[in-house]
């Protein structure tokens, strides 16, 4: 009792706490050389193990190169060749492990040679087969059989002179552990060790707690001027505890203070239209079933009574003392469904257009077209057998009545191809160009034959077009420079096509792919100044009157048309009296 009442002293307890951390250095100092011979034996044990394991791995997997080479020969599938593939990395690391921790200095590089001589093998034997070459490849493997027998010899050989060495370091180890009851003392020295790190270490985390706890709270600051930024709230539910905790912004979206009321369930579904209540209710219970939900919307009812459409999400996670919880967010997307209901309206405003535009056409194609046929029939009539009737005021009139009912029935013809360029079916084929060329080479044949016109061009690809729409493109491209060739000049239309980079074309917009093969189409017409560029794709846009060239105005809108049909670009360089090049740019895929 006297001694345990000594104990309980201060200063007996630290003479006996200095006493024995003397007695534990004393101690530790004594079996330090032990120790280090012990560790030094454990070290050299599990080196030489080491290196028995990676002569054996290196040996699994030059026959696991071996065996993909050998599955690439019978199948030819190239799959097989991944272990051959990855061989050459791991067997190197292998080696150099071995060479790193062995002392066979003289086996080593004899060991490289071969491995290296035998994936030089491999590596022909699958050149061999790409080949078809059996004859060749039946040696080949035959000499691989060899050089891997080599491989396998000295792997042996080296296998074996780790055993022995293992065998005498193992004697080494045991010795010197048989000779280190120290363990004891060691558990105490570890023990003190332990005490004083945990100390320190206990202090340094209350430091960082405390650094912690400020940064938490400037986070929780940074988190709430975010959600009043964004316009949106957060919420969480312990769901075992029924335990509810609204953020300052998911109030405010309500129209209330923040932490004006308690949060609960009844409390937030208070704020939920009636509508959709049954709605929010049955996504809840979904959330917790299927732990994570995509985003569904509902509209809430403020305190002002103002009804704003919020857009919820949540995710059920469970946290490390195994509660599991529901985190959500509620955003407020009223402006963004506004705009989207006034989009709706837009296109339905557009496709009531759309349903007059197809009225026109009708009118075009039947109700217009008919009464035309009739006059143009009347006037052939009247020409034929009442022209000799007439006076030539009356002869001029009928013949200006039948220019003015051919423009107009051009007009028509034009205006439909504008119109089918837009609405019809935009069904692609894999097609070759050069057959669309010569197709419109022939509609036009008339008119090159009449103005001895030469066309130039170089082979075109194969792309994937709406044919009927690139031969249109060509056609009116083509007939545009005879149109516009000059008087007493045969007409020469170059037509040349190169692949091209995107980012190497100034004039094509950023958001362009990368790759477009490039058309021109380049002629020796009277050109046009090049502030006129732009508009000469312009519907009924005309550069010149219509008594100097005939023409609608139409017919390089549609070629516009088509190019933005095949998510290409179109544009037109000119210089008067010297010609006009047309640049076409046609996506590869």
């Amino acid at each position: 009792m006297k001694f345990a009442g000594f104990l309980q002293k201060p200063l007996a307890l630290k003479i006996l706490f200095v006493i024995s951390i003397a007695v534990i250095f004393f101690i530790s100092g004594i079996t330090y050389k032990h120790l280090s011979k012990l560790s030094d034996s454990s070290e050299e044990v599990t080196r030489t193990h080491e290196v028995s394991l990676q002569l054996e791995r290196l040996l699994s997997q030059i026959r696991d190169a071996e065996t993909a080479t050998r599955g690439y020969i019978i199948t030819r599938d190239s799959s097989y060749l991944k272990p051959y593939t990855l061989a050459p990395i791991r067997i190197d690391a292998a080696i150099s492990i071995v060479d790193h921790l062995s002392k066979q200095n003289d086996n080593i590089p004899l060991l490289r040679k071969l491995i290296d001589n035998k994936l030089r093998i491999m590596g022909k034997s699958i050149e061999l087969t790409n080949t078809n070459k059996t004859a060749e490849l039946r040696l080949n493997l035959l000499k691989g059989k060899q050089t891997m027998d080599s491989i396998r010899f000295c792997v042996a050989s080296m296998s074996e002179l780790e055993t022995k060495i293992l065998s005498i370091r193992q004697e080494k180890y045991n010795n010197t552990f048989s000779n280190t009851p120290i363990l004891i003392y060691i558990t105490i020295l570890i023990g003190l060790i332990l005490s004083v790190v945990s100390f320190v270490k206990i202090s340094r985390d209350l430091n960082e707690l405390k650094k912690t706890n400020n940064q938490l709270s400037i986070a929780n600051e940074s988190s709430n001027m975010a959600e009043m930024v964004g316009n949106f709230g957060s919420w969480q539910w312990e769901i075992e505890k029924d335990h509810y905790r609204f953020s300052d912004n998911q109030y405010r979206l309500l129209g209330c203070e923040p932490q004006s009321f308690e949060a609960n369930f009844d409390n937030l579904m208070k704020y939920i239209h009636p509508d959709d209540l049954e709605h929010v209710q049955h996504v809840m219970s979904r959330m917790i079933q299927n732990e994570k939900l995509p985003s569904f919307n509902y509209r809430i009812i403020k305190e002002d009574g103002e009804i704003r459409y919020f857009r919820g999400i949540g995710k059920l996670i469970t946290n490390k003392s195994g509660d599991k919880i529901l985190l959500g967010t509620t955003s407020d997307i009223t402006e963004e469904y506004n705009i989207m209901q006034e989009t709706e309206e837009r296109n339905r405003e557009l496709e009531r257009s759309n349903k007059e535009l197809m009225a026109f056409n009708y009118v075009a194609s039947h109700d217009l077209q008919e009464p035309l046929r009739k006059i143009q029939t009347f006037i052939s009539r009247l020409n034929d057998n009442e022209a000799a009737n007439l006076s030539d005021t009356g002869n001029d009139y009928l013949k200006r009545i039948i220019v003015a009912a051919d423009r107009m029935r051009n007009l028509i013809d034009d205006l439909l191809q504008f119109s089918r360029s837009n609405k019809t079916e935009k069904n692609f084929e894999t097609t070759d160009l050069n057959q669309l060329l010569e197709n419109a080479k022939l509609e036009v044949s008339p008119t090159i034959e009449e103005k001895n016109a030469v066309i130039i061009s170089e082979k075109l690809p194969e792309l994937n077009v709406i044919p009927f729409q690139i031969q249109q493109l060509f056609t009116n491209l083509i007939s545009n420079s005879l149109k516009y060739s000059k008087e007493n000049v045969a007409p020469e239309i170059y037509i040349k096509v190169s692949e091209t980079n995107a980012a190497d074309e100034t004039q094509l917009p950023s958001s362009a792919k990368d790759k477009y093969y490039r058309i021109t189409f380049r002629d020796n017409g009277i050109g046009f100044e090049q502030e006129y560029a732009e508009k000469i794709f312009i519907l009924f846009n005309r550069l010149h009157n219509k008594n100097e060239y005939a023409g609608t105005g139409i017919g390089l809108a549609i070629c516009r048309k088509i190019v933005e049909n095949h998510k290409g670009y179109i544009f037109a360089k000119g210089e008067p009296n010297i010609g006009a090049t047309f640049t076409v740019y046609l996506p590869l895929e």
